[in-house]
């Protein structure tokens, strides 16, 4: 999401981190997290007025709202543990943008839009990181 100097200081524990998303990400963050996944802005922008509808984010100041927030938590933390499983950019979007029959045929990316489907994601690649059938 861009770390400490866009969140304002460390999320040391996942209670600051939780306080931080509660007051509003800087729209950054989702802007940060986009591009974690997408190397083209117009695939960058689609995926952020997926969290947040295109009009509410040009309407947006600088933070979003919490639930808002809470959808660009997800999705980074579903793209940090996906970076984690595959080391490598290329690999790591076509997981996230490739439907997985495991999440009901949602691509991760879409099963992060909800705290289940975002569990589910996780589910599955942790399987894939510890060499588990998924």
């Amino acid at each position: 999401m861009g770390g400490p100097d866009v969140l304002g200081g460390p999320s040391v524990t996942l209670l600051e981190l939780a306080n931080t998303v509660e007051r509003g990400l800087p729209k950054i963050a989702l802007e940060n997290v986009a591009r974690h996944v997408f190397p083209r802005a117009a695939d960058q922008r689609a995926l952020m007025y997926r969290v947040v509808p295109e009009a509410t984010f040009k309407r947006r100041g600088l933070y979003l709202s919490p639930a808002e927030s809470e959808r660009t938590e997800r999705m980074a933390r579903v793209v940090a543990l996906a970076e984690e499983v595959w080391q490598e950019p290329v690999e790591t979007r076509r997981f996230l943008t490739t439907p997985h029959p495991e999440l009901g045929g949602k691509t991760p990316l879409d099963a992060a839009l909800s705290e289940l489907g975002a569990r589910q994601a996780e589910v599955v690649m942790a399987r894939i990181l510890y060499g588990l059938p998924v």
